[in-house]
């Protein structure tokens, strides 16, 4: 059965009630859930969690800085927590929050009932917490990496806590990141978690591919997917050929720390500036996976609320796609100062000019959206709008160094520092909390504060070029990157005060947004059907969303059909809400929330977990290799994730609910069943 959304009603089926398995009630709902929105959720809290420790982090660097010669932080602090900010926001936020929207969106926008594979879509989240915490890890287990290539004066060496977290920039730069020079444990740590990250966005990348490509809704042709939807599948192809990359130079960097090989050691025959080859050729397609998620969400958020269809919807599409294959070849314009040949700066250069040119076409079209439509600025439009303007400065910002004599000078200056926030923190985050916003009553049945949430754009807008504006400055007047300190007679003091203070502002800013959150989703107004007056598939479905996501399966005949089936065209073109669009919306979203049929889910199942704990167990095996319980460890943890793969494959894949026609869970009179037993529980 169907749902056929060309039509303006939908007979409304008998309710029927479900009753869940005590296996998937309470705390063990959320450690054995195969269901992709609770996986969502889970990215998303963890995700965030992360971001606050970042956040930490980056307000101890900037006090550190807020004046001359400052004394809050010892040099091997300031390179640990610059290093472990940078690692924490790229590798623990961007990119697990990007997947926390992949996640709990993608089924729905598509029409599906789940991803392909939704167990090993619950190994990716368990592989990618284990992966953060072995990384943080370092905090408790770690020995001292000091001297620091001869940072602290004398070769001294720093006994505090935070000497002994990952001190060598998020780039891990070899030979600074060898045994010689950056001895004890913490790059170890560091390197073994980015693997095990790095094979959970595998997993992720391989099982949103598929979905894609596999389990559309009838008649959702590949151009009529929403741009978020193209935008996961670009950025899971992204990942899924630059990966491996990265895979590959820390697997030779942890044996060159663990076992001898000298694959990075000049002295034996071995390239440091390999390291920078292979890291950058992942590192810069790197860039593009976190900020198409957020050019997606922007995408989505401006038709809405310009009351307007996507200006060149192909146009987009495809110039994300161009982004994606340019990505791949303009990742030297990071090592101009690194000695390689001119003609290849040259081409180089070139190559890097080129991959504004399809930036520019996304941008002009986002222009071309809002331009004379009926704006309503709420809280994610603000959010897009902010996202578009901070991410043209620093494109520009960005064009400046494919000109090689200008990126000589601004190459480790806080330039550069400038630029990337001004993408990443205003492109990247900015899209992500209009997508927050957007979709908070999708998630939670409820409706966002609107006045909390103003507070919240305006604030962090504020903080961001408070912050990240001066740094522009502070670079062209040659502060330099990765210094703890600087001399009051350089009169780099001012900005770096106004920095600081912009620093707090943003945190005042997160602080808005939790307690908006925080109350919101308590007690926030129950969300209409239709909050947006939406164009997409997934707000055909009561908010929040079941776990089945649809009763019954849509068919799309054309792009944002949702939208269509609501509004015709006047006599003098522009779009009208026909008379009978309310009760069309009222009866698609009943009729998805009242099922009429059994339907099968992915049954729930602990061995994902295990998988992901007796991998972690194998990495902190790995570490330890030449200790008495190394080798135990690696054991231990092989024999953990063998039994747990091995207890999967014996499960039930597939848990029926029962079912109860004619009574509905809303109806004081419907009797109580007693749960269904599944296989599992049996």
């Amino acid at each position: 059965m169907a749902i056929d959304l060309t039509t303006d009603t939908v007979e409304r089926p008998a309710t029927t009630v479900y009753r869940r398995p005590r296996l998937t009630t309470g705390f063990w709902a959320w450690i054995t859930t195969a269901d992709h929105k609770k996986i969502g959720l889970l990215y998303g809290y963890t995700a965030f969690a992360f971001f606050i420790a970042g956040g930490v982090e980056a307000l101890l660097l900037r006090i550190q800085l807020a004046g001359p010669d400052g004394a809050f932080l010892s040099a091997a602090e300031y390179n640990g927590l610059f290093t472990t900010h940078a690692v924490t926001m790229i590798f623990l936020f961007v990119m697990p929050i990007s997947a926390a929207f992949f996640n709990y969106l993608l089924p729905l926008m598509i029409g599906a009932r789940d991803v392909a594979f939704p167990r090993m879509n619950a190994v990716s989240y368990w592989i990618f917490l284990f992966g953060g915490l072995f990384i943080y890890s370092s905090l408790l287990f770690a020995t001292s990496p000091a001297p620091l290539g001869g940072n602290l004066p004398g070769g001294a060496t720093d006994a505090s806590m935070l000497g002994s977290i990952p001190n060598s920039g998020w780039f891990i730069y070899a030979p600074n990141s060898g045994a010689e020079y950056s001895p004890g444990t913490s790059i170890d740590y560091a390197a073994l978690g980015l693997q095990m990250l790095g094979i959970a966005s595998l997993i992720s990348a391989v099982n949103f591919i598929v979905t894609i490509l596999n389990m559309r809704a009838p008649g959702m042709r590949l151009l009529r997917m929403p741009v978020f939807v193209w935008m996961t599948l670009v950025v899971a192809l992204l990942l899924l050929f630059s990966l491996p990359i990265i895979a590959i130079a820390l697997f030779m960097l942890t044996f060159d720390r663990q076992f001898g090989t000298l694959f990075f050691v000049p002295e034996a025959g071995g390239d440091p500036i390999l390291w920078q080859h292979l890291f950058w050729l992942f590192g810069h397609p790197e860039v593009y996976i976190l900020i198409l998620p957020a050019m997606g969400i922007v995408s989505e958020t401006l038709p809405v609320f310009s009351k307007k269809p996507l200006f060149g919807y192909p146009a987009v599409v495809f110039a994300g796609a161009a982004i994606a294959f340019l990505g791949f070849g303009v990742w030297a314009h990071h090592m101009f100062s690194s000695g390689i040949p001119t003609v290849a700066q040259a081409a180089f250069g070139l190559s890097t000019m080129t991959i504004a040119i399809p930036t520019g076409i996304k941008i002009f079209n986002w222009l071309g959206t809002v331009w004379g439509g009926r704006v309503k600025l709420a809280t994610p439009m603000l959010f897009s709008l902010g996202f578009v303007a901070l991410f043209v400065i620093g494109g520009l910002s960005g064009v400046t160094h494919a000109v090689v004599p200008s990126d000589w000078q601004q190459t480790d200056t806080y330039y550069i520092v400038a630029h990337f926030h001004y993408v990443l923190f205003g492109g990247a985050i900015f899209g992500l909390f209009a997508g927050i916003y957007y979709w908070f009553p999708k998630l939670t049945g409820r409706m966002y504060n609107e006045a909390l949430g103003k507070w919240h754009f305006w604030l962090m807008f504020i903080g961001m070029n408070l912050t990240f504006g001066p740094m522009h400055w502070l670079g062209l007047q040659g502060m330099v990157r990765r210094t703890w300190v600087y001399p009051e007679e350089a009169g780099l003091g001012a900005w770096n005060m106004v920095a600081t203070v912009g620093a707090f502002v943003i945190a005042a800013s997160v602080l808005v947004f939790m307690l908006n959150w925080s109350y919101s989703k308590r007690r926030g107004r129950p969300a209409p059907d239709d909050p947006w007056d939406a164009r997409t598939l997934e707000w055909t479905i009561p908010s929040p969303s079941p776990e089945y996501n649809f009763a019954v399966e849509p068919v799309v005949t054309s792009l944002d059909d949702f939208w269509h089936r609501k509004y015709e065209e006047d006599a003098e073109g522009r779009a009208v809400r026909k008379e009978e669009a309310d009760e069309f919306v009222a009866d698609i979203i009943y009729t998805n929330g009242h099922p009429d049929h059994e339907i099968h889910l992915p049954a729930p199942s602990y061995f994902p977990f295990f998988v992901g704990l007796g991998i972690m167990i194998i990495f902190y095996g790995i570490m330890y290799h030449t200790r008495p319980w190394g080798i135990p460890l690696i054991v231990a943890g092989a024999v953990v994730t063998i039994a747990a793969f091995v207890g999967w494959g014996s499960e039930p894949l597939e848990e029926i609910h029962e079912e109860e026609h004619g009574t509905h869970d809303d109806d004081p009179h419907a009797e109580e069943t007693e749960p269904a037993m599944s296989e599992g529980d049996a």
